[in-house]
């Protein structure tokens, strides 16, 4: 049992950022901005971007994980970052794949607090552990998350070799 995974497939994916959307209409948030952090959220920032008809889109990079359960001590966000002006006053969604610790998404958060109106965080997977409850999450597990953009090897690793 301890090996079990969550399994997400791309069709299952599509399903997700509908719902995901829905929630969001039905709650009665209009984003201004859907703020998604990379690389994770970038698919469901997009998708989110297309059914709540925001066209206003923008990405932040945070590097925490390092390999398969392992990550630094503290996340770090990276260069370039949306400047405080172009926040000033909007109403933004974060949108990434999975709150597990939680500590991109408070990063992230915390980055926005003092210059937008309002933040909501959106995600397909929140684990119960989280130091940061989403507004609104697809699923909850426990289990380990098999994303379909990362459950296969790259084709090509940066130092130019090619996967067989």
């Amino acid at each position: 049992m301890a090996d079990e995974r969550e399994i997400l497939t791309y069709e299952m994916f599509g399903g997700a950022v509908r719902d995901l959307a829905q929630q969001v209409a039905d709650d009665g948030y209009e984003p201004d901005l859907v703020l998604s952090i990379a690389r994770g959220g970038l698919g469901l920032g997009m998708g989110l971007g297309y059914a709540l008809d925001v066209k206003n889109l923008s990405a932040v990079n945070v590097e925490f994980y390092t390999g398969v359960d392992t990550r630094l001590d503290v996340p770090i966000m990276l260069p370039p970052t949306p400047a405080a002006v172009e926040l000033a006053g909007l109403k933004v969604l974060i949108a990434d794949d999975v709150a597990d610790t939680g500590k991109t998404l408070e990063i992230v958060r915390e980055f926005c607090a003092d210059h937008v109106a309002e933040v909501r965080i959106a995600v397909i997977y929140e684990k119960p552990w989280t130091v940061v409850k989403p507004d609104y999450a697809w699923r909850r597990t426990e289990r380990w998350i098999d994303f379909p953009w990362s459950s296969s090897p790259p084709v090509v690793r940066r130092g130019g070799a090619a996967d067989a």
